[in-house]
């Protein structure tokens, strides 16, 4: 019977009970230790002696005991008190009363792993954040939907233009809740603390061995891979190219050789600007050479920039590492960008001077959080490439976000860090935003103009921009820009899970030359109209894009249509290719 009553309590009060026992424990070893120096006093001399320091040590534990026996005592007693407590607190205490047995109890490390709860499980991870993912779907539905009313309205109802938009204006109330809800689940649910020893635990994994791979024992009999860093692009597009090389490095076993002299950005060389990527290999030296894909045995071998590639490995982005990817998909809500973010952050290391630099520009500016990081892109992509967005849309997201992030702490001063290609949107924000603390260099924006870009004085301003992008608690961009995607993936190995602290207003993540991303349906769909495509469970859909109106386009690969499907009866399906594993890095 008292089995049954304990096994029906909710998770925290069994792990409450496990604890009291766990001391329970304790108390009845102390009390056998006494018994036992008690009775073994009765022997010789130097037993008695012997015996007395067993006495005294047994008798300093049970003290120690029942000072470990007030304390729980007064903590049970205020929970019990409070029974109607919060989930927060109820967490709290749960948290106080195992730290405290962790650290005062003897044999406090055992007791360490009864304090912390075991991993979740990858099917609670997932639904969790589907749940969130989706939330968001259906307020886009919503939105997109009576935004389209309130338009025919104003012509054919006017009458009904403010009601809908009261109607519009709770509904986003409802929505920020919701949210909130879910947030607050995550950090109660008692895997927080497995979150970010996971996500330390992965992130050291993978630079040890992105270490190992680029310090080869010889370098001189190393297999290598050669990439030349001025591909003809943008410094985001850049930096991926430099990605994409790692990757090949990395799937292939060969250390990476990056030849930078001459760089457009900076003629004397990547090593000026961040560190070099090994300690011990920087030449490209070799017995044998070709370009790719050359064979096993050759020693060097050339690659071209991704779009000239062939054959195509399977490992290209979007793909992760099969012995990684159980992990990364518990963890992480979008695995590759934290995969690309890894490779980001071995490469990005700054010298002592652009560290000092950054430094300098970060007490410069006064940034400091909350913020919500803003890229504007204005100049040679925009009418081509992409739309434009006028500075309005970007703050609707951003008012959308200190609106949520205010349900659940104060906000000294809603903060927003504009970085641009064009000077004028800084003291454009200023103007019509005055409520808010607006943090923007003008000058690095005309920097970034396309007549002045590949100079050093650009250089240094492109770096900060990234550098304070990805810093900010939140991004609101346009995904076509490979600045601001960049900035994304940096932001990755900054938090256990960093997917979602963005709003782009044009594309979903992509990776500049990848292979098919694709989702698998979940649940079935029937057209609509005549825009709509059919979906099945188990169909899968190459995805186009998101309109963020709650519908994806795409084409579905078992009918060949192309067309709309509503974003939430699909999940992401993650790429996943066996690579080396290195198993001597530990």
């Amino acid at each position: 019977m008292i089995i049954r009553q304990l096994m029906g309590l909710n998770p925290w009060a069994r792990v409450l009970i496990s604890f009291v026992f766990v001391w329970v424990l304790f108390v009845l070893i102390f009390y056998s230790k006494l018994n036992t120096s008690a009775l073994s006093g009765s022997g010789g001399h130097g037993e008695g002696d012997e015996s007395l320091k067993r006495l005294e040590l047994a008798l300093q534990q049970l003290e120690q005991s029942k000072q470990i026996d007030h304390e729980l005592r007064l903590m049970v007693d205020e929970y019990l008190a409070e029974a109607g407590t919060s989930a927060q607190r109820k967490q709290r205490f749960m948290e106080e009363l195992g730290n405290k047995l962790e650290q005062e109890a003897p044999g406090g490390g055992a007791l360490s792993l009864a304090r912390s709860r075991s991993a979740p499980t990858i099917e609670y991870e997932r639904l969790r954040r589907r749940v969130q993912t989706n939330t968001q779907e259906l307020w886009n539905l919503l939105q997109s939907e009576v935004t389209k009313v309130q338009k025919q309205a104003q012509r054919t109802a006017p009458e009904l233009v403010k009601p809908l938009s009261s109607f519009l204006s709770l509904a986003a109330e409802h929505k920020r809740s919701l949210l909130t809800d879910i947030e607050r689940t995550r950090a109660v649910d008692g895997y927080e603390e497995w979150r970010h020893r996971e996500a330390s635990d992965l992130s050291e994994l993978v630079q040890k061995r992105l270490a190992r791979l680029q310090n080869p024992e010889n370098c001189s009999t190393a297999r290598k891979l050669l990439c030349r860093l001025n591909k003809g692009c943008g410094y985001g597009c850049q930096l991926h190219h430099v990605v994409y090389c790692f990757i090949m490095a990395y799937a292939t076993e060969r250390t990476l050789i990056l030849k930078s002299k001459g760089w457009r950005y900076h003629k004397a060389g990547w090593e000026e600007v961040f560190q070099p990527i090994s300690d011990t290999c920087l030449d490209s030296n070799g017995a044998s050479h070709a370009s790719w894909p050359g064979q096993a045995n050759t020693q060097v071998l050339t690659l071209p920039i991704i779009d000239s590639l062939n054959p195509r490995p399977p490992y290209l982005p979007l793909a992760i590492p099969a012995d990684l990817a159980p992990r990364l998909m518990k963890l992480h809500g979008d695995p590759i960008t934290w995969w690309i973010g890894q490779f980001l952050k071995y490469l990005l290391k700054p010298t002592g001077e652009t560290q000092q630099m950054l430094e300098n520009g970060i007490e410069r500016l006064g940034f400091k959080k909350p913020i919500v990081g803003v890229h504007v892109r204005r100049t040679d992509k925009v009418g081509t490439e992409a739309a434009f967005h006028g500075i309005e849309e970007y703050m609707t997201a951003v008012d959308d976000y200190y609106d949520q992030l205010e349900l659940t702490q104060k906000v000294d001063k809603r903060r927003v860090f504009v970085a641009s290609d064009d000077p004028k949107v800084i003291e454009e924000t200023k103007r019509k935003y005055p409520h808010y603390e607006v943090v923007g260099d003008p000058n690095v924006a005309k920097m970034a103009a396309v007549s002045t870009r590949y100079t050093d004085s650009s250089l240094n301003g492109i770096i900060l921009d990234i550098h304070l992008l990805s810093l900010s608690d939140h991004l609101v961009c346009t995904f076509s820009s490979q600045v601001c995607r960049v900035a994304y993936e940096i932001m990755q190995s900054m938090h256990p899970d960093a997917s979602g602290r963005f709003r782009s207003l044009d594309d979903i993540y992509y990776y500049g030359g990848q292979n098919s991303h694709n989702r698998e349906v979940v649940l079935p769909h029937d057209p609509k109209g005549h825009d709509e495509i059919q979906l099945r469970p188990g169909d899968l859909v190459g995805v186009a894009g998101n309109h963020w109106n709650g519908f994806s386009k795409g084409k579905n690969i078992r009918t060949n249509q192309v067309g709309l499907f509503p974003s939430f009866k699909v999940n992401d399906k993650i790429e996943i290719v066996e690579l080396p594993t290195y198993p001597d890095v530990k």
